[in-house]
């Protein structure tokens, strides 16, 4: 039942993180000062219209293994193999982000300051960390 719920939880935040990206990628403005890293004013990278997408993509497309491994929803997309492995390269890959590379993102960033780096030390960090370690919870708790 718990499993059920953070499984839906997380699920569900994948997908709003998607719509997210599909709304930046329509050229929506609101929230792109935060969401990017920046050396004062000057952004460090911009985004094209296809990288946005392809993030959107991998976010709608990890929401929807989550409910799949999870067993909130039949398990029809992705190949059952698939099912041991996943769960634990998806949950690396949150808790890598939360941790960061050390200079931009993460908890252990050198960069402070901007706006990105203050909402990456209250929700991005710890948001990424609490998707990890709740990606190691539903991949325990199935059985394969």
């Amino acid at each position: 039942m718990l499993s059920h719920i953070i499984t839906w939880i997380v699920g569900i935040i994948l997908s709003f993180l998607s719509v997210v990206h599909l709304y930046w990628m329509a050229g929506g403005k609101k929230g792109t000062i935060a969401a990017l890293p920046s050396r004062g004013a000057k952004l460090l990278f911009r985004p094209t219209i296809v990288g946005t997408g392809l993030v959107a993509i991998a976010l709608a497309v990890s929401g929807w293994y989550v409910f799949e491994l999870g067993g909130v929803v039949n398990r029809s997309l992705f190949p059952g193999s698939l099912f041991p492995y996943g769960g634990w390269v998806l949950s690396l890959v949150f808790i890598i982000r939360a941790v960061g590379d050390f200079r931009w993102v993460g908890f252990f960033k050198k960069h402070k300051g901007t706006v990105f780096a203050k909402w990456d030390s209250v929700l991005y960090s710890p948001l990424c960390l609490f998707l990890g370690f709740s990606l190691v919870f539903i991949t325990l708790t199935q059985k394969y």
